[in-house]
């Protein structure tokens, strides 16, 4: 047999000494392809109003379970924020320098003008 484990009986585990088949996403028992069902085929469809009301409450409902940051941790991020854009202007900035002058030094070496 060859390594694949293609057949039933190629790996040890099951009684028909097969091992189970794994399923890939989307797949539903067995292996077959899960079936979505689309919430328009069962509902009929609700007018502007209805969708925009739902939505609405959809919104609120999120929102309250959403966890707000106090005043403390936003300060304190924002501190950390601006300390880091700081230093990475600051760093990109003597690097571009430093290029520029390596640059000019190899120019001049080659007497470019």
């Amino acid at each position: 047999m060859t390594a694949s484990h293609d057949e039933p009986g190629d790996l040890p585990g099951t009684p028909s000494g097969g091992a189970p088949r794994m399923a890939r996403y989307g797949e539903g028992p067995e292996g077959r392809p899960a079936r979505r069902e689309r919430a328009e085929a069962e509902h009929p469809r609700d007018g502007f109003f209805e969708r925009s009301g739902k939505f609405v409450r959809d919104v609120r409902s999120e929102l309250g379970r959403t966890t707000w940051p106090t005043a403390h941790e936003v300060r304190n991020t924002t501190i950390i924020t601006i300390i880091a854009v700081a230093f990475f202007a600051t760093y990109l900035f003597v690097i571009d320098r430093l290029f520029v002058f390596l640059l000019d030094q190899v120019g001049k070496l080659f007497g470019a003008a």
